[in-house]
C-alpha cells in the first residue's frame, strides 16, 4: 500500500514526507483493518514531523483524524463487521487496567499510545486499530466533515466543558483553527458571547461570520472581562494576555498538546484566582459524547466543519 512516511523529524519546507510502498497491514486478535477515504491534517501532526514532539517510533506514518471502510477483521472482533464505516482519533489505545482506565480517563493512562506518533497513522490507504477504539461514524456526516471532528472536534469539546462556559457566559478563544471555529458554533448554539483573539485578518473575518461578537489581537484588551478561556494556539506567550483578559476566578483552559515556554509573570494575575485546565488529549467516552452531540447539531444545520481537499500526494508539501 502506499503512505507518506516520516523517517526523520525535518522543517516541513523541506518536505520531509516521502510517497513509499509499504507493507499492507495485517489486523491483529481485537483489530480492524481500514480502508482510508480521508484524513485529516492537525496541528499536532506538524508538532511530530518538524521535531516539537520527540519520535518514539520511527520510521512513521502520521495521521490521525481517519474515516474509512473496515476491510478486515481479526480474531476475537465482536461488534465492528467488515464494510463499517468508522473514525480513528489521536488517542489509539491504552492499558485498561491502571486506575485513570478504570475512572474512564484513559487518556491519563502511563502506557497510552497514540496515532500517528506511536503506531502507523492514516496517511496512507489503510491503518489499524483496535476495536474498542474504533469509533462509528454516523450517516449524518460525510468522510470529510467527519475527520476533523475526530481529534479538533472533541479536543475543542473538552476544552469547552472544562471552561465552564454556558448560557450568557463570556468566552475568549485564542487562535482560530480547526478546533476553535468548531467551538465558537457549539458557544454560540449554547447562548455564550464569543471573543475570538487572532492575528489573521482572514480569521477574524470568519470569527465574526460565525457569530463572534467581538475580534482581536491577543494583546488588545476585550470591552468586558471574560468568565473564561480557551488557548489553542501552542504560544506560551499567550497566557498573560489571557489571564489579564479573565475576571476574578475565571477559567483558562490550556488545549494544545505542546506549546511554547511560558514566560515569568506578575502573581498578581494568578492571586484573582484564575484556575489552569490543562486539556491535551481526551477519552473514548468524550469522544461518544462528543459525537452525539454534534449529530443533533448537525441535523438541525446549526454546526458544520470548513474544510479543504487534497489528495495524498501533494500532501508532500
Amino acid at each position: 500500500m502506499r503512505a507518506m512516511v516520516l523517517q526523520r523529524s525535518a522543517e516541513v519546507t523541506t518536505s520531509p514526507l516521502t510517497l513509499q510502498e509499504v507493507t499492507l497491514p495485517i489486523p491483529r486478535p481485537g483489530e480492524v483493518r481500514v480502508q482510508v477515504r480521508c484524513c485529516g491534517v492537525c496541528h499536532t501532526d506538524l508538532h511530530i514531523v518538524e521535531g516539537d514532539l520527540a519520535l518514539p517510533k520511527r520510521p512513521v506514518v502520521p495521521g490521525h483524524q481517519i474515516v474509512g471502510i473496515v476491510d478486515a477483521v481479526g480474531r476475537d472482533v465482536r461488534v465492528i463487521k467488515e464494510g463499517d464505516r468508522v473514525g480513528i482519533p489521536w488517542l489509539y489505545s491504552a492499558d485498561g487496567t491502571c486506575d485513570y482506565c478504570r475512572h474512564g480517563f484513559e487518556n491519563l493512562c502511563d502506557n497510552a499510545q497514540f496515532t500517528g506518533y506511536h503506531v502507523d497513522g492514516g496517511y496512507a490507504e489503510h491503518a489499524v486499530v483496535r476495536e474498542d477504539f474504533a469509533h462509528p461514524i454516523p450517516k449524518t456526516f460525510s468522510d470529510e466533515n467527519a475527520a476533523p471532528l475526530l481529534c479538533a472536534g472533541v479536543i475543542g469539546y473538552r476544552s469547552y466543558r472544562l471552561s465552564g462556559a454556558h448560557a450568557d457566559s463570556r468566552l475568549g478563544l485564542y487562535g482560530f483553527g480547526a478546533s476553535a471555529h468548531l467551538v465558537l458554533q457549539l458557544a454560540r448554539h449554547e447562548g455564550c458571547e464569543a471573543y475570538v483573539f487572532t492575528r489573521s485578518q482572514a480569521h477574524r473575518d470568519l470569527a465574526k461570520k460565525l457569530g463572534a461578537v467581538w475580534v482581536g489581537a491577543a494583546e488588545d484588551v476585550p470591552p468586558q472581562p471574560l468568565d473564561a478561556s480557551i488557548v489553542f494556539a501552542p504560544a506560551g506567550s499567550l497566557i498573560p494576555h489571557a489571564l489579564r483578559a479573565l475576571r476574578k476566578g475565571g477559567i483558562l483552559v490550556l488545549a494544545g498538546v505542546t506549546m511554547s515556554p511560558i514566560p515569568q509573570m506578575d502573581y498578581s494575575l494568578l492571586i484573582k484566582s484564575a484556575r489552569f485546565a490543562p486539556s491535551p488529549t481526551v477519552h473514548a467516552r468524550m469522544c461518544a459524547t462528543f459525537s452525539n452531540w454534534r449529530r443533533k447539531l448537525r441535523s438541525e444545520q446549526k454546526s458544520r466543519s470548513l474544510i479543504l481537499s487534497r489528495p495524498i500526494r501533494p500532501c508532500r508539501r
